[in-house]
């Protein structure tokens, strides 16, 4: 193993958005309004965005033209399969644009898991308050 790859950290999983709001159903994961609000709109802007381009960004499913030569026809089949491929660029894109709303749905139930947990404990300091 070479000294760049034991210096390297380990590379945290991301959830899916599915997962991200089963872990919010659950109540395992809360953040507060400010911050919720935030990120669904950074998310919103993204869904937003890629909505507003999508038919921009399709035309990459289209060969470019670069020529007749054999060469030029094969870069423009690369630059299709590169676009399009189980990797592609579109192939993300689609993914983000299908994947973001459950980020979003899981969020507000993050705000909502925020807020019970901040009642409860308001009500049990309050609790305490009157005992003392």
């Amino acid at each position: 193993m070479s000294d760049e790859q034991q210096q390297q950290p380990p590379r945290a999983r991301v959830l899916s958005g599915v997962e991200l709001r089963k872990l919010a159903s659950g109540g395992g994961f809360a953040v507060d309004e400010n911050t919720g609000d935030r990120m669904i709109q950074a998310l919103q802007g993204i869904i937003d965005s890629l909505e507003t381009r999508w038919s921009a960004l399709e035309q990459f499913r289209k060969s470019p033209m670069m020529g007749t030569s054999p060469s030029a026809r094969w870069v423009s089949d690369l630059m299709v399969r590169t676009a399009d491929d189980d990797r592609g660029l579109l192939t993300q894109l689609q993914a983000a644009r299908d994947e973001l709303p459950t980020y979003i749905d899981a969020i507000k139930q993050a705000k909502a898991n925020y807020r019970r947990q901040d009642e409860n404990t308001g009500s049990t300091l309050s609790t305490y308050d009157t005992q003392a």
